[in-house]
C-alpha cells in the first residue's frame, strides 16, 4: 500500500531538513544561504503583492517572497508559491536561444522554496521545488524539477541517518562487483583504475574508501543548482540534479541523481528521449536520442547517442558510444563504439580503441560464471562479428579478425593481427601487422586522437603515440618470445632462435613457428611474419630513441645534444615497467610509492593523488627519453659507440614508416574491386579524395623531412 500523509498546507515548503538531522545551531537554509547574498533581497511591497494577486498568483505567505531591486511584479503570472522564495531582477525583454524565444518572467508554474537569478524565463513547470537557479535561465514545459533533502547528485554518498546499503557503487571491470568503486565528482579514469586493482590489499582498498569519504559532506539540505544561461525545455522529470552554466536539456524523459558539469567554453547537452540516472557527466559531453545510462561516469567531451546503453561503467574523455550496450566497463580516453549490434561487458580497455559491428565481448554469456573479465591495452580493435571468451588479455594495438574465438586468449605481442587459421585449424598471429600492411591507420590514429582531444582542462597527460614506454616494454618482451619460439621451431634454444632472427638471409625462409601459452585450447597458435616483425621491432626502438633525443634537444635548446645524451645515459634507471593510469603512462615504481602513501595515510585526499599525476606528467618527457635509450641499448648495445650508424638506421626507419603510410593508403586507389564501384579513377578521386591531396600523408612527409634535418643537425 502506498503511504500518503496529509499535512497542513501552510507547512508546504518548510522543514526541508527535519529537526533531528539539523546541525547544532543551524537551520534548513544553511547550505542554501551559503551561495546567496541575503542583503540583496527585500520583501514585497503591498503594491507588488496586489499586482501579483491580480495576475492570478497565489502564496501561502507573501512575507516569505523576497525580491531584488529591479523586480517587475507584472512579469510573474498564474503561479503558486510555497515556502521561502527569492526572485532576482526581471526586465521587460525576452530571451532567445536556438530559435526558442521566451519572455522574461515566471509563468504558469508551482514553485516551492527556490531561488531565481536575474532575468529568468520560466513557463509551465508543473512542480519546481528546492532549486537555486542562475541568471538568464530558460525553462519551458517541465513536469517535475525537484530536489530531495538527501540529494547526492551522483556521488556515492550516504547521508546522515541513511543505511550503508543505499550507497551507489560503480561495478567496473567485473559483473559480480568484485572491482566496484565509489563515484565522485572529478573522478578520473586513473582513479577508477587504481581502485579496481589490488583487491587483495585490504589496507589499500580502505585507503581509497577514506580518500573518497573526504570528498563528501554527509549533511542533508543541499539544493539543486542550475547554472547561468542554462536552457531546459520539454522534459519530463529532473530530480536531484546539479547542472553547471550553459547546460542545454531538451526532450529528456528522466534525469535523476546527477551532476552535469558544464562551462561557457565547454557546454554539456542532453537531448530527446534520454533516461539518465545515478551518474556524473563532465564538461562538453553530448547525450542524445534515446540513451539509457545508469550508474556511470562520463568524462569530458564524450558522447552517448542513438539508443546507447551505458550501465555500471566509466567512459573516458573524447569517446563516443552509440547504438550499442556497454556494461561493467572501465574505458580509457578515445574509445569509439558506433554500432547497434556491438556489446562490451566486464572489460577494462586502455583506450584509443574501436569496436566494430557485431563484436560481442561478454562475460557469463560465453563462460561458466559472471566473474569473467577482459583486459586490453591501447589501440584495441576487435573487427566485424568478433566473439571473444572471457578471460582474455591483449597487448597494445591488437587487431582481431572476424570470427568466433572459443577459448581464452592472452596475447602479449603488440601491433599484431589475430585470426583463425584455416590452414592449420588453429589461431594465427601476424606479428608487426600494422607496420607491414596498414601503417596509414596506426599513424593516422595517433595523429587523430591528439588532434581531437577537446579537453579544455588537460588534467591528465594522455599518451597517443604508438611508440611509448608501454609499447617499448611489450616490444622487448615480444622479441624475447620470438627468440624462444623460433628456437623451439629449430629444436634448439632461444640463443639459436635469436641468431636465426638476426640473420638477414632467413628473411624469406618459410619457417613454421608455433607459439605457446597464447590460447587456452588444444589447437596450435601459428606466428607469421616473425622474422620481419623481429627486424621491424628492433628498428622501431632505434628510431624511437633517436626521435626522443631530437625532442629532448628541442626542450633544452641551450644544452649540447651530446651532453644531454650522456647525462641521460649516466642517470638511467632502466625503467622497464610502466602502468597506464587512465591514458597517462607512469613508472610502476612511482605508482607503488603512491599506493604505499595512500595506505599509510600520507596521502589523505584525491586532490593529492591528482597532484601526483601532474608531477609525473612533468617528469614524463625526460623519463620517456631515458626509457627509449634503454630500449635502444637492448637491441643495439653498441649504438652509443657508433652513433652515426644508429642515426642512419633511424632515418631509414623513418622513411620506411612514411612510405608505409602512403603505400597502405594507395591500396584503396589501386584495388580493382574498389575501382569497380566507380566509372573511372577520376570519379573515385571525386568521391574519396585525391591521394596527393591527403592532408595527413602530406604532413607525414613534412615531419619525416624535418626529422631527417634534425638528425643531420645531431650528426
Amino acid at each position: 500500500m502506498n503511504r500518503i500523509d496529509k499535512k497542513p498546507l501552510a507547512d508546504l515548503g518548510y522543514g526541508f531538513v527535519t529537526a533531528d538531522c539539523l546541525q547544532t545551531g543551524s537551520n534548513e537554509y544553511l547550505y542554501r544561504n551559503a551561495s546567496i547574498q541575503q542583503t540583496d533581497y527585500r520583501q514585497l511591497t503591498a503594491r507588488e503583492i496586489s499586482i501579483m494577486e491580480a495576475n492570478l498568483n497565489e502564496a501561502e505567505n507573501w512575507k516569505d517572497i523576497w525580491v531584488k531591486d529591479g523586480f517587475n511584479p507584472y512579469l510573474v503570472k498564474n503561479c503558486r508559491f510555497f515556502g521561502l522564495i527569492r526572485i532576482g531582477m526581471l526586465e521587460s525583454c525576452y530571451l532567445e536561444f536556438k530559435n526558442l524565444r521566451m519572455p522574461v518572467g515566471i509563468y504558469n508554474s508551482t514553485i516551492i522554496s527556490s531561488d531565481f537569478g536575474d532575468n529568468v524565463a520560466i513557463d509551465r513547470v508543473n512542480l519546481l521545488s528546492h532549486f537555486q537557479i542562475g541568471n538568464e535561465v530558460m525553462i519551458l514545459q517541465v513536469n517535475e524539477l525537484a530536489t530531495t533533502p538527501t540529494a547526492k547528485f551522483g556521488n556515492g554518498i550516504v547521508k546522515d541517518g541513511e543505511a550503508e546499503r543505499i550507497r551507489i557503487w560503480l561495478e567496473l571491470g567485473n559483473e559480480n562487483g568484485g572491482r566496484k568503486v565509489i563515484p565522485f565528482i572529478g573522478m578520473r579514469p586513473a582513479d577508477a583504475f587504481l581502485w579496481t586493482q589490488d583487491r587483495d590489499d585490504q589496507a589499500l582498498q580502505a585507503g581509497y574508501f577514506n580518500l573518497t569519504q573526504q570528498e563528501f559532506s554527509t549533511h542533508r539540505g543541499y539544493y539543486g543548482q542550475i547554472g547561468d544561461r542554462t536552457v531546459i525545455k520539454n522534459t519530463g522529470i529532473i530530480k536531484d540534479v546539479n547542472m553547471g552554466s550553459d547546460t542545454y536539456i531538451k526532450g529528456a524523459n528522466k534525469l535523476k541523481n546527477l551532476t552535469i558539469i558544464s562551462y561557457p567554453h565547454a557546454s554539456t547537452q542532453i537531448g530527446e528521449g534520454c533516461e539518465i540516472v545515478n551518474g556524473i557527466i563532465h564538461e562538453g559531453c553530448r547525450i542524445f536520442y534515446g540513451v539509457k545510462a545508469v550508474r556511470f561516469i562520463l568524462a569530458a567531451h564524450s558522447q552517448l547517442k542513438y539508443g546507447a546503453r551505458l550501465i555500471n561503467s566509466f567512459l573516458g574523455s573524447n569517446s563516443t558510444i552509440s547504438c550499442c550496450e556497454v556494461l561493467n566497463a572501465l574505458i580509457f580516453p578515445a574509445h569509439e563504439q558506433h554500432h547497434n549490434n556491438s556489446f562490451l561487458c566486464a572489460a577494462i580497455i586502455h583506450g584509443q580503441s574501436n569496436m566494430a559491428a557485431g563484436a560481442t565481448l561478454g562475460s557469463n554469456h560465453n563462460s561458466r560464471g559472471a566473474d569473467g573479465e577482459l583486459q586490453a591495452g591501447r589501440g584495441f580493435w576487435p573487427g566485424l562479428s568478433v566473439a571473444l571468451k572471457h578471460n582474455s588479455k591483449f597487448a597494445a594495438f591488437n587487431l582481431i579478425s572476424k570470427g568466433n574465438y572459443p577459448a581464452e586468449i592472452h596475447n602479449p605481442i603488440p601491433f599484431s593481427l589475430l585470426g583463425n587459421d584455416d590452414a592449420s585449424g588453429g589461431l594465427l598471429i601476424i606479428a608487426g601487422y600494422w607496420f607491414q600492411y596498414n601503417m596509414y591507420a596506426i599513424a593516422r590514429n595517433a595523429w587523430k586522437f591528439a588532434a581531437r582531444d577537446q579537453r579544455v582542462e588537460k588534467n591528465m597527460l594522455l599518451e597517443f603515440d604508438y611508440l611509448a614506454p608501454d609499447t617499448v616494454s611489450e616490444i622487448l618482451h615480444a622479441r624475447e618470445l620470438f627468440c624462444q619460439w623460433v628456437g623451439d621451431a629449430l629444436e634448439k634454444d632461444a640463443a639459436a632462435g635469436k641468431a636465426w632472427l638476426e640473420n638477414p638471409a632467413n628473411a624469406q625462409e618459410n619457417l613454421a613457428v608455433w607459439a605457446t601459452g597464447i590460447e587456452n585450447s588444444k589447437r596450435k597458435t601459428r606466428v607469421a611474419k616473425i622474422h620481419r616483425a623481429y627486424q621491424i621491432f628492433g628498428d622501431l626502438l632505434q628510431y624511437h630513441a633517436a626521435k626522443e633525443w631530437v625532442a629532448t634537444c628541442q626542450r633544452n635548446p641551450d644544452q649540447k645534444p651530446m651532453d644531454l645524451l650522456n647525462k641521460t645515459l649516466a642517470n638511467a634507471t632502466a625503467i622497464q615497467t610502466w602502468d597506464n593510469l587512465g591514458g597517462q603512462l607512469i613508472p610502476s615504481g612511482a605508482v607503488a610509492d603512491l599506493k604505499n602513501k595512500i595506505k599509510s595515510g600520507g596521502i589523505k585526499t584525491w586532490s593529492e593523488v591528482h597532484a601526483f599525476y601532474e608531477k609525473q606528467a612533468a617528469l614524463y618527457p625526460d623519463q620517456k627519453f631515458e626509457n627509449a635509450l634503454n630500449g635502444l641499448l637492448k637491441v643495439n648495445p653498441k649504438a652509443i659507440e657508433n652513433i652515426s650508424a644508429w642515426l642512419a638506421n633511424a632515418v631509414d626507419t623513418s622513411r620506411f614508416l612514411t612510405e608505409g603510410i602512403e603505400k597502405s593508403r594507395a591500396k584503396d586507389y589501386q584495388d580493382p574491386f574498389r575501382l569497380a564501384m566507380f566509372g573511372n579513377a577520376k570519379e573515385l578521386e571525386a568521391v574519396i579524395g585525391d591521394l596527393d591531396d591527403n592532408e595527413f600523408i602530406q604532413q607525414s612527409k613534412v615531419n619525416q623531412r624535418v626529422f631527417e634535418e634534425k638528425i643531420q643537425g645531431l650528426l
